[in-house]
């Protein structure tokens, strides 16, 4: 496979990375806590991980949290959707779920300028692929054309079940549906390609010359950095911490070298408690 060349090749790019934080405390204690753990960007749950309302934002704190990251030099953060909405479903008390989720937290993001917005493309539930990405997209589009300007990441999945985002191509089919594309970007997940048999060890190159070709690497604007519990191609999403698992650390430090991917802000989604997040940012960072 041949080599594929920077996206934007260039030895002064900045590194980003941090890892995934609790919300509970509020925006400016997430900034505050990334800067202790030796973090330069994060990620957080918009609402509980499983469902519900969003809890109300203080404009102050979202302020104080853009001024926090200015002072400190932080790359784009990633907020994330609940992993219960599942923009696929045809069931609608499920996708009125879902677009409120995408209406609310995208408005919300606007106090976040520059701030990602990652979510799973969801699950066809027996429907069918293709008719699972033709929901999804539809339900973006609704959302995209309330033009609240942030841009909204497609997660690559392991594959598990009947989710979609199982490769690259799935992605670039969703995107391919929409009416306008222009904000919508992908999130490379190292634990989730891994599993659905993309060879992260042995070809990475490969991968990214693949994605490139499906999707266009202009369009990755964040990458997980997880190893796995499983075999390549397991289908199964199973995280774990860095080196302990399939992947190994020197896999992890090779996705986070590449030319490719220089710029864009790495997030740590290993089963840590903080502490643990601050060791395996200073072991990457060496």
């Amino acid at each position: 496979m041949p080599k594929i060349a920077p996206q934007n090749p260039s030895p002064k790019k900045p590194f980003y990375l941090g890892c995934h934080l609790s919300a509970a405390k509020g925006y400016l204690a997430m900034g505050q806590e990334a800067l202790r753990l030796g973090a330069d960007t994060f990620q957080f749950f918009t609402r509980n991980p499983r469902g519900g309302a969003a809890k109300k934002a203080d404009p102050k704190d979202l302020a104080a949290l853009v001024k926090l990251m200015g002072e400190n030099g932080f790359g784009p953060i990633v907020a994330h959707a609940p992993y219960t909405m599942n923009p696929a479903s045809i069931d609608p008390r499920i996708r009125d779920f879902a677009k409120k989720c995408l209406v609310e937290d995208l408005m919300r993001l606007k106090e976040l300028p520059g701030a990602f917005y990652n979510l799973h493309p969801g699950s066809h539930v027996g429907l069918g692929a293709e008719r699972g990405m033709d929901l999804a997209a539809e339900l973006l589009d609704e959302a995209l054309s309330l033009g609240f300007g942030a841009t909204i990441l497609l997660e690559t999945m392991a594959g598990k079940g009947t989710e979609l985002g199982r490769n690259f191509g799935e992605l670039a089919s969703i995107i391919g549906r929409l009416k306008n594309s222009s904000q919508v970007g992908v999130c490379l997940d190292t634990c989730h390609v891994h599993d659905a048999g993309y060879d992260v060890i042995g070809d990475l190159d490969g991968v990214l010359s693949e994605l490139d070709r499906e999707v266009g690497l202009k369009r990755l604007k964040a990458v997980h950095l997880n190893d796995s519990l499983n075999a390549m191609g397991a289908k199964k999403d199973r995280h774990a911490k860095i080196g302990e698992g399939a992947l190994g650390t020197e896999a992890i430090k090779r996705v986070m070298a590449h030319p490719s991917l220089a710029g864009l802000p790495f997030i740590l989604e290993t089963p840590n408690e903080p502490e643990g997040y601050a060791k395996e940012i200073r072991l990457l960072r060496r």
